[in-house]
């Protein structure tokens, strides 16, 4: 593992139309590790998560400034091929949003998009993402069977599948359990840490016990703003900032 930061903010701020979402945040995501964001509801966690992979270029009147590098590369650069950013920069959501289509297919979509044709490579793809996924096992012997047929936790877990398809080097959850029931939340949570062992991963989370349980490294958001950003283990045990410290004792929030 590495402490080099891949991803890194500087001064990012961001409007929806007059509303003033993101303010003044920098930011170092380090490589093939886990980094929670945390902090009540609206304060601005998820629209940080977007503008990682530009997800907010979506969304009508939004006005982004400051500087998002990965790697050495600024994402807003003129000329950023998106689809590709997307490609290093996987996304899996809140609810589960399989394609209604075959597991098989769900899998191979991404990297066909991509131009991998061949079968024999395909083949390769979709079983080594579901391995990865620790799906392959319970979905194997069913490939050709519709994806909406399978569990939440099983969705979820095809989505993370689908996501590791393409090749990515970083992956963001938005609150991928909120959904899920205790079993299947101990299920993504295990396979998140087998993940950073290839992957980096930036997890916005509502609930603290989680972030405490799967991250290296914590973000406390509060109206827009990043209050505090340090080891996971420092912000709960010794947050520096009082209002950490009483979001995180349920104070407030």
């Amino acid at each position: 593992m590495s402490d080099t930061p891949i991803i890194s903010g500087h001064n990012l701020n961001l409007w929806y139309n007059d509303t003033h979402a993101l303010q003044s945040i920098s930011i170092a995501i380090r490589e093939k590790r886990v980094t929670a964001l945390i902090g009540p509801s609206g304060c601005g966690k998820s629209t940080l998560l977007r503008c990682f992979n530009r997800l907010n270029d979506l969304i009508d009147h939004v006005k982004i400034t400051g500087e998002i590098t990965f790697g050495d590369m600024n994402i807003h650069a003129p000329g950023t091929d998106v689809v590709h950013l997307r490609k290093r920069i996987g996304m899996v959501f809140q609810k589960p949003n399989p394609f209604p289509k075959s597991i098989y297919d769900n899998i191979a979509y991404g990297p066909r998009v991509h131009g991998t044709k061949e079968k024999k490579e395909l083949d390769r793809i979709v079983e080594k993402s579901l391995r990865d996924a620790a799906l392959w096992e319970e979905v194997r012997d069913r490939l050709a069977d519709s994806a909406l047929g399978l569990s939440g936790g099983q969705q979820q877990r095809l989505c993370i599948a689908r996501t590791l398809a393409v090749g990515p080097e970083v992956i963001l959850m938005d609150e991928p359990c909120s959904a899920l029931d205790p079993i299947a939340t101990a299920k993504i949570e295990n396979l998140i840490e087998i993940l950073k062992k290839n992957y980096t991963v930036i997890i916005v989370t509502h609930n603290m016990q989680q972030a405490a349980r799967v991250s290296d490294y914590t973000g406390f958001m509060y109206l827009g703003k990043l209050v505090e950003f340090g080891e996971t283990r420092q912000i709960f045990e010794h947050p520096s900032e009082t209002l950490t410290e009483n979001y995180i004792t349920g104070r407030f929030g």
